[in-house]
C-alpha cells in the first residue's frame, strides 16, 4: 500500500470513530461539524478510488517494465496483446476483490465483506409469491379508506296471480354486502452503503424488488387465511363472527383423502343448483398437487393428467395455483377441519388498493451509520364478494403425505 493510500484510509478511520462517538454520546459535535465530517468522508472516498487506479496504473507499468527486461534476456515469451488484456483484467478483478474485504463495513464498523461470487448478478431463489396475488379482482381506490361491494344472495321465484285478490306474485331478491376495510402492508429493511458502493449493483437491485416481494407475499397469504381484524383482509378460510360473511360455512367439503373421486366431488358441489362454473379454480398446497400426481386406477394408470407451468396449471384440464397457505389435505400433521383448499372464480374476490405500492430509499435516517434505509407501505383491502363465491375443503379423519412448497417446478 502506498503512502497516499494508507493516509487516506487513516483519515476515513479517524471521522469514522469521531462519528460514531457522536452517535454513542460519548463526545458532542454540532450539526455544522456532522456536515463537514461527513462531506469530507465522502471525498476521502473519491480520492481512494483515484488512488487505488493510480496504483494499479504503477504496478502495470512495473510489470511492464519488468516483462520488458526479461524479453531482452530471452527469460519471457511475447504474450498477444489480447492475453496480456485479459491479464490485466482479471488481475483487476482480484485486486478490487481485495479492496472490497479492506473497505467492509456494518453499523459502526467496518466489517461489512462483499458476496463472493465470481458471475455477474446475484441468483435468485426460488418463487415465494403465490401469483393468487395477481389472479384476483383488483379494484383501485386511490385515497378511499373503506369499500363495500353488494353482491345477490338469491333471487325470488315467480307464480301465478293471487285468484282473490289477482295480485301478482311478490318476489325479492336478497342482497348482501362485503366490507372492505383499508389495511396497511408494510417492509423495511437497512443495507449497509457498500453493499451498493462496492457490490455488483444487481445485488442493490435485488433488495429493492425484496420490498415488493414481501409485500405480496403477504397479501398472497392473508386472501386465504386473513381474519378480517384490523391490519388484515377478510381472507376464504375465515369465518367472522358478528359481521356478514358471503360464504356460508355449511357448503364446506369435508373430506379425509385425495383420490379418483376427489376433484369431480369438489367440482360439482361448486356453484348453483342450475349450472357448473367454467372459470373456477383450485387453490391448494404443493404436498396436494403431487397427492393428486400419485393418485392411480384400478389397472395402474395415473387417475389425473396435470400440466404444471411453476405456481399454476391444469388437473384434467382444471385450472389450479398454488398457495402455501393452504394445509395440506395428504398432510398428517394437518388437524382435523384445518382449510386445505379453496374452489371457485378467482373474480370473486376483490383486492381493493386503496394506494399504490410505494418504495422508497433514504439515505439520510442512518447518514452517519452508513446505513441506507428502504421502506414500501401498500395500502389495501380484500373481502369475498359474492354469495359462496369460493367452496371450502376442510381436514376430515385420515389423512396421506407429500411436500410443500409455494412453487411447483415445471
Amino acid at each position: 500500500m502506498n503512502e497516499k493510500l494508507r493516509k487516506i484510509l487513516q483519515r476515513k478511520k479517524e471521522i469514522r470513530a469521531k462519528l460514531n462517538a457522536q452517535i454513542e454520546g460519548t463526545i458532542e459535535l454540532t450539526d455544522e461539524e456532522i456536515k463537514a465530517l461527513q462531506g469530507e468522508l465522502e471525498n476521502l472516498n473519491e480520492e481512494e478510488e483515484a488512488a487505488v487506479d493510480e496504483a494499479e496504473k504503477e504496478d502495470q507499468r512495473k510489470e511492464a517494465e519488468d516483462a520488458s527486461r526479461k524479453n531482452s534476456v530471452g527469460e519471457l515469451r511475447i504474450v498477444n496483446a489480447d492475453t496480456q488484456r485479459r491479464n490485466n483484467n482479471e488481475e483487476k478483478a482480484k485486486r478490487g476483490k481485495a479492496l472490497k474485504q479492506k473497505r467492509a463495513i456494518t453499523v459502526g464498523t467496518s466489517e461489512f465483506v462483499a458476496p463472493r461470487h465470481t458471475g455477474e448478478g446475484v441468483n435468485d431463489t426460488f418463487n415465494e409469491v403465490s401469483t393468487l396475488v395477481d389472479l384476483v379482482r383488483i379494484t383501485p381506490l386511490s385515497g378511499g379508506e373503506s369499500y363495500q361491494r353488494g353482491y345477490v344472495k338469491s333471487y325470488g321465484e315467480g307464480g301465478k296471480a293471487d285468484d282473490s285478490t289477482r295480485k301478482y306474485k311478490t318476489i325479492e331478491p336478497e342482497f348482501g354486502y362485503a366490507e372492505i376495510n383499508k389495511t396497511k402492508i408494510t417492509a423495511y429493511y437497512e443495507e449497509p452503503e457498500e453493499i451498493k458502493k462496492l457490490t455488483d449493483e444487481d445485488y442493490h437491485d435485488k433488495i429493492v424488488n425484496g420490498m415488493t416481494i414481501a409485500e405480496k407475499k403477504k397479501m398472497a397469504k392473508t386472501i386465504l387465511v386473513g381474519d378480517g381484524t384490523t391490519g388484515e383482509f377478510q381472507g376464504i378460510f375465515s369465518n367472522p363472527s358478528g359481521k356478514e360473511f358471503a360464504i356460508d360455512k355449511n357448503t364446506d367439503l369435508v373430506m379425509n383423502k385425495i383420490d379418483e373421486t376427489t376433484l369431480d366431488e369438489i367440482i360439482y358441489s361448486y356453484g348453483g343448483e342450475e349450472d357448473t362454473v367454467a372459470d373456477a379454480t383450485l387453490i391448494l398446497n404443493k404436498k396436494d398437487l403431487k397427492a393428486f400426481a400419485t393418485v392411480r386406477t384400478a389397472d395402474g394408470k395415473k387417475a389425473y393428467k396435470i400440466e404444471s407451468k411453476g405456481n399454476v396449471g391444469t388437473i384434467d384440464g382444471v385450472p389450479y395455483v398454488i398457495n402455501s397457505a393452504c394445509k395440506a389435505l395428504s398432510d398428517t400433521s394437518t388437524a382435523k377441519d384445518d382449510y386445505c383448499m379453496a374452489y371457485g372464480s378467482l373474480q370473486n374476490y376483490e383486492v381493493a388498493v386503496f394506494s399504490q405500492l410505494e418504495v422508497k430509499q433514504s439515505e439520510d435516517y442512518k447518514f452517519g451509520e452508513g446505513q441506507i434505509s428502504h421502506k414500501g407501505v401498500v395500502f389495501a383491502g380484500g373481502n369475498v364478494v359474492a354469495n359462496n363465491g369460493f367452496i371450502r375443503v376442510k381436514k376430515g379423519d385420515t389423512t396421506t403425505s407429500g411436500t410443500e412448497e409455494e412453487d411447483d417446478v415445471a
